[in-house]
């Protein structure tokens, strides 16, 4: 068994390139594989990277930089997984509540998505430039607790 924070994390580095979303699924459900982890764990985790790295395509490039993703695993016995998208933006996430996205609009729902399907989420400055997003899947505790964290006063929102 894995107590959190035993296992080094899996850190890669992506370009800014849509490209890049898929191949970090793949690359992520590699990792989940190898440490056992299947099911509603793997299923939540995959849609979460999507939307983080996603958010951070879109919206944190920073010319000359790459995206980082961090997997590691996370809870009780290493059953969850912490997912973390690194980038050099001092742009933060918008606060979301439900109403900043149009109804028709093809985007804006990506961080609700993230926090209807992670146990845990938040948003932190890095050391050096830009800040990170991440979440926590299959962390949850057995009365099935669900919660949207604060980080760094940034984004308020328990769910």
């Amino acid at each position: 068994m894995t107590a959190e924070g035993d296992s080094a994390p899996v850190v890669l580095r992506w370009n800014y390139d849509p490209r890049a979303v898929g191949k970090a699924r793949a690359e992520l459900g590699k990792v989940l594989a190898g440490w056992g982890t299947a099911g509603e764990v793997t299923d939540a985790a995959t849609l979460v990277l999507s939307e983080l790295l996603t958010n951070s395509l879109r919206h944190g490039r920073v010319p000359g930089r790459l995206v980082e993703t961090r997997f590691q695993q996370a809870g009780c016995g290493g059953r969850g997984v912490r997912l973390e998208v690194h980038d050099a933006s001092a742009r933060w996430p918008l606060a979301v509540d439900g109403t900043s996205a149009e109804p028709d609009a093809s985007g804006g729902r990506g961080l609700l998505l993230v926090g209807a399907v992670a146990d845990r989420w938040g948003v932190a400055a890095r050391n050096g430039p830009g800040k990170y997003v991440w979440a926590e899947c299959g962390v949850a505790d057995e009365v099935g607790e669900r919660k949207v964290c604060v980080v760094d006063g940034r984004i308020a929102r328990d769910g």
